[in-house]
Parts: structure tokens; sequence; C-alpha cells
């Protein structure tokens, strides 16, 4: 009988370590879990580049939302808003560790920060780069307002991250919940967050629709669990997506909810700045059409070089995340740079429309560098370090961590001081990625 293939086993290069993992890998392995996280991703990244349109109407260079500006684009975001899905597939994969971690102390110990390094680690370089071209910008004298809105366009991906971030410390009490009440921890959070949107929308407690953050996306990361644990699925497919269909027609068109999925300037009420009701009927459906289609997904994938495709992919996909926003504001700037070249179109118009491909194209030419020099942060990251920090360190420094993501999403890294840079904001990264993970830069 020959050998298991071993690690020593594995060939050089990116792609070639991939078509060997693909081929080694076992046959119980649900593969559609990392195409789905992939393709979400993608799809966030691609909305993105839609969404923001950079524009020279005379005035300077805008980063118009294109939502605004063609409301029509706003059921776009029923396909484009895939968090949900992320969500779902988080909780498949968060479940799958812990339930391995239970069956080894030191596992247990140090799980919660084996899950946040590769979620923290590569985030310190996007806000050390950004503090730094603030710090320039400021100095050149650009103004401090604008500062802020450059870099809280090139930040904005974290603002997901932090949520994340916070679920997954959550999993050793969801895990704990599921497993003495199954799905009716999913029922108890629907229904929490169905209560929190009545109160906040009929009897003006605004302030608690904060609280959707947990209620909604802990209710998807449920499903995760219940994902991994179900045996059949079809009818259970079926029904989730026909309950959304139903329940988001009645959002919609009876209860007055926002048709669209992702925040729009000058709308009052956001369906995820925080998330409603809303976030979970679109989230049903999501999941109940990529339930019926993953055995289709996992017999393809079956396939070496798809799977070793989506392997790859994987392998960079959060630095792809983290960067391509910064491929967007550097490709636009240096067109505004050169004349205003290609962004003098109005949003919306047929031509705009036309150069879409280009554009497209011209930021995924523009992150390649990005991520070739970065991606190393998140593959080291994966290494993670010798002595890993118990659970206490890791959740405390994932709270700070959050905190001064969720600041810079709201307001970039710019402020109104000397260097033009919130020290605050970047310091709780910094101090808590070091604090949850024992590992800022990558090891060598």
């Amino acid at each position: 009988m020959a050998d298991a293939p071993s690690v020593k086993d594995m060939p050089s290069g990116l792609w070639p370590k991939a078509k060997w993992a693909a081929e080694n890998t076992p046959e119980a392995r649900n593969r559609a879990i990392d195409l789905y996280r992939a393709i979400a991703i993608l799809f966030v990244i691609l909305g993105h580049w839609l969404l923001v349109a950079a524009v020279d109407r005379g005035n300077g260079l805008e980063l118009s939302i294109l939502l605004a500006e063609q409301p029509w684009t706003q059921y776009a975001t029923w396909i484009a808003q895939v968090m949900p899905v992320f969500f779902f597939v988080g909780g498949f994969s968060n479940s799958l560790s812990w339930k391995s971690a239970l069956r080894d102390p030191e596992k247990k110990r140090t799980w919660a920060a084996t899950r946040l390094t590769r979620l923290l680690v590569p985030t310190v370089p996007l806000v050390i780069v950004w503090a730094v071209l603030a710090v320039v910008a400021t100095q050149y004298g650009m103004d401090v307002a604008r500062v802020k809105e450059v870099t809280q366009a090139a930040l904005v991906p974290i603002w997901f991250l932090a949520v994340y971030i916070m679920i997954t410390i959550a999993v050793p009490v969801s895990w704990w919940v599921w497993e003495r009440l199954g799905l009716w921890s999913v029922v108890l959070l629907v229904l929490g967050a169905v209560l929190v949107d009545y109160l906040a929308f009929n009897h003006e407690q605004g302030w608690l629709r904060w609280s959707n953050y947990g209620f909604v996306w802990l209710a998807v990361h449920q499903l995760g669990y219940w994902w991994h644990n179900a045996g059949r699925k079809g009818f259970a497919a079926v029904a989730l997506t026909l309950f959304g269909v139903v329940w988001l027609w009645y959002l919609l068109t009876q209860s007055g909810y926002p048709i669209s999925m992702v925040s729009v300037p000058g709308e009052e009420v956001s369906n995820t700045l925080p998330p409603t009701v809303a976030m979970l009927a679109i989230g049903f459906v999501q999941i109940g059409v990529i339930l019926l289609v993953e055995g289709a997904a996992n017999s393809w994938l079956k396939r070496t070089s798809p799977w070793a495709a989506v392997i790859v992919l994987n392998q960079m996909i959060m630095t792809v995340y983290l960067w391509h926003m910064t491929a967007l504001i550097f490709s636009v700037g240096a067109a505004y740079w050169l004349g205003s070249l290609g962004i003098k179109m109005e949003p919306g118009s047929g031509f705009w429309w036309a150069m879409r491909p280009v554009w497209i194209a011209v930021f995924v030419v523009v992150l390649i560098p990005f991520v070739l020099i970065f991606m190393r942060f998140e593959g080291a990251s994966k290494v993670g370090s010798d002595k890993l920090p118990g659970p206490l360190a890791a959740s405390f420094g994932a709270l700070l961590t959050c905190g001064g993501l969720v600041m810079m999403a709201l307001s970039g890294i710019g402020a109104d001081n000397a260097l033009g840079v919130n020290w605050i904001a970047l310091g709780m990264v910094v101090v808590g990625v070091g604090l949850g993970t024992r590992q800022v830069l990558p090891k060598a």
C-alpha cells in the first residue's frame, strides 16, 4: 500500500502547490464552502468597484455613490450584498474548527488567537500604509476633511471585518447555545431582530438598532452551524428560499423598508448600518439558493483545476479584499492627475457603463502589485506565534482592534492634528493585533 501523501512532498510554486493540495484533498471535504467564500468576497469587490463612481464635474474629483446617482441600481444590491453568505460559510467553518479544538485542551486554549491571526495580521500593513499617506497628504496641504474622505473610502472594507471578528470571538458561547437549542437558537435571534426593528421604527427607539449587529449576523452564523450538522437539506433549502422571498416582498412593499441592501447617501434608513431584518430575508434567499446548488458545486470541484483555482484564491482572499479599494483610489487619483482622464463622464450614462469593463481591468492591474507585496502577511499569519495567547487576551485584543477599525471605517484615518493622523485608532489596531495574536508582522 502506498504511503499517505506528506506535506514534505509538496512542490514549490503557488500553482503547483495548489494542484498538489487539490489532488490530495480528502473526498469527504465540503469544497463548496471555499468556493462560496471566494465568490462572496469577489462579489463585494465588484460591487464596490461599480458602486464608487469617480467623476470630475469641474469642481474637483468626487467619489459619488452610484446608488444615489442612479436609484434603479439599488435592486442590484439584492445580488451584490452577499455578507449573509460570508457569515453563513463562517458558521460552517467555525463549527468544524471549534469541534476539533474541543478534543485538544491546547487547541481549545489558543483557538481564538489562531482564528483571529489570519483575520487581524493582514490589516496592519493596510492601516499603516494609509496612515503614512495621510501624514504625507496633510504635510502637502490637503484639507483634513478630504484626507478623511479618501482614507475612509480606502478603509471601508474593514467595517465588515470588525463585525466578523466579534462573531468569531463569540463562537465558544454561540456553539454552547447551539448544542442546547439547535435551530431554536436561530429562531430566537430572528425574533430578537424583529423586535428590535419594531421598537426602533414604531416606538422611536432607534438606539436599539445597533444590537441587530448581534441578532442578525449571529442568526446567520448559527445557520452555518446547522449546515455543518444537517443531513439532507433539499426541502430546507427550498423552504428558506421561499420564506425569504415572501418576507422580503412584505418588508419592501408593505413595511416601507429601503430597496437597497447597501447604505445610500441621503436616505434616512439603511438596511446595513445597522442591519435590519431585510438583511435576514435576503440572506435566507441567498442561503437557500447556495444550498440548492451545493451538490453540483461539490461535484464540479472534484476536478483538479477548478478546485486548485479555488485553493489559490482562498490563500490570498483577505489581501485582495483589504486592498481592492486602495487600488481604486490609486487608479482614479492617477486619472485625475492626468487631466481627469476617463472620469469626466456622468455616472450611469451609457458611455459610463460601456467603460466599466475597462475601468475594472485597470483596477485589477493596479491591485495585483498590492496583492503580490502584502499576501505574505496573510500566508505567514497562518504560521502563528510560538506561544499564542489564551482566550481572554485574544478577546481583549480583538475588542481593541475592532474599536480602531470601526473608527477608521466611519471617518477614515485622517485627523485635525499636527501630522493629520488619528493616532488613537491606529494605536488601537496595532496594539490590539499584538495582544490578540502576539504577531503584528509575519514570521520570517
